[in-house]
């Protein structure tokens, strides 16, 4: 039997993987967030479009443009939010994954 698999874990390992997972879960609400965030300019876009006939291009204009420029911040902050909470998901599951390797009984309770 190797030395990892009679390694057992201790009190100090349960609450360093009960952190890791609500860190986890906090990183998954932050892509939830980005994801929300992405998706509102190109919902305001579609109406924009969708109503185009209603309005002239020339007279909303001075409306338009801030509009934009808030739809493309919007859409920039989202893919960050996305890219950075992936990033941390992935983080987190590798340590997860190491912690379980090392401590075989670990791995009954923590879904992979």
């Amino acid at each position: 039997m190797e030395p990892s698999e009679l390694a057992q874990p201790d009190n100090a390992t349960f609450g360093e993987i009960q952190v890791i997972l609500s860190e986890k879960r906090t990183a998954l609400a932050s892509l939830r967030t980005g994801i929300a965030v992405f998706a509102l300019p190109l919902s305001v876009l579609s109406v924009l479009i969708a109503t185009s006939r209603y309005y002239s291009m020339g007279n909303v204009m001075p409306l338009l443009v801030p509009l934009l420029a808030l739809c493309l911040g919007l859409a920039v902050l989202g893919a960050w939010l996305i890219y950075h909470s992936i990033r941390r998901i992935r983080h987190y599951d590798r340590v997860v994954r190491q912690l379980t390797q090392k401590y075989r009984s670990l791995a009954e309770f923590v879904d992979q």
